[in-house]
């Protein structure tokens, strides 16, 4: 049936594109009143051909929904880029946002805000440079806690087989409506004590790199459990905050 209705579709557009063309060659010489009706069904036509191309480019430019395409070190044998940066999600937004609020499976908000002015959503990434199909926003007005941060937790493959030896990579790009400090910071739980690595984020517009070398930690990799991120935003009043992009990776790091 599909294949019968594609069939006729191709039947009827090459049936439109004989008339107009017809039509085209037959402007110079058509009568006047005739003329004056073929342009009129032509700007009717050509109306809803523009509005369709527009929306087509714009689609189309988008990075594709579900593309989990990003670049890594060599040698990587982990990478991710987490569901939220990735699909839609069920509910794309929350509002007033109490402490300890879930947005998707993997992230959570913290505060110790008295009276919640947040905003947190996803939104459809749509510039040329943007591999991530959606980005997270979090828009922060009145604000009278003492910190503010969203909680990433890593998938059970993020630790399968991790070693101090590993360095673990975090990429994203962040764009902040006015200057404000963020910092990342990786835990790791091994049995009754975790490891903290902190790292201060470069106050870029574009790609942000930042590594975390197990080898200065005291993790023990036999009792590794799990791994979960920290993002840290210092003073975040009435400011917004997207996240475009946001991926992991890791890889053994050079022996010497």
């Amino acid at each position: 049936m599909q294949l019968r209705s594609a069939f006729v579709d191709w039947i009827v557009h090459r049936r439109g594109l004989r008339r107009w063309t017809r039509a085209a060659r037959r402007a110079p010489e058509m009568p006047l009143a005739e003329l004056r009706s073929e342009r009129s069904k032509a700007r009717h036509l050509l109306y809803f051909l523009h509005e369709m191309v527009a929306i087509a480019e714009n689609r189309l430019a988008r990075p594709i929904v579900g593309s989990n395409a990003f670049p890594t070190p060599h040698g990587t044998d982990w990478e991710w880029r987490p569901a939220l940066w990735n699909l839609p999600l069920a509910s794309r937004g929350l509002s007033s946002v109490a402490s300890k609020s879930k947005l998707g499976d993997d992230l959570t908000l913290f505060h110790d805000c008295a009276w919640s002015e947040l905003i947190l959503r996803q939104v459809r990434n749509s510039r040329a440079a943007d591999l991530a199909p959606y980005g997270l926003r979090m828009d922060v007005f009145a604000f009278d806690g003492s910190f503010l941060s969203v909680v990433l937790d890593l998938p059970q493959s993020a630790v399968d087989g991790l070693k101090k030896s590993h360095l673990l990579r975090m990429t994203t790009i962040v764009e902040l409506e006015k200057p404000l400090e963020v910092f990342a910071r990786i835990n790791i739980k091994h049995g009754p004590n975790t490891e903290q690595i902190v790292r201060k984020l470069p106050p870029d517009d574009g790609e942000i790199v930042v590594e975390f070398d197990l080898a200065y930690t005291g993790l023990n990799e036999k009792r590794i459990e799990r791994a979960w991120v920290d993002l840290i935003f210092e003073t975040p009043e009435m400011s917004q905050i997207t996240l475009r992009d946001l991926t992991f990776s890791r890889r053994p790091r050079a022996e010497f």
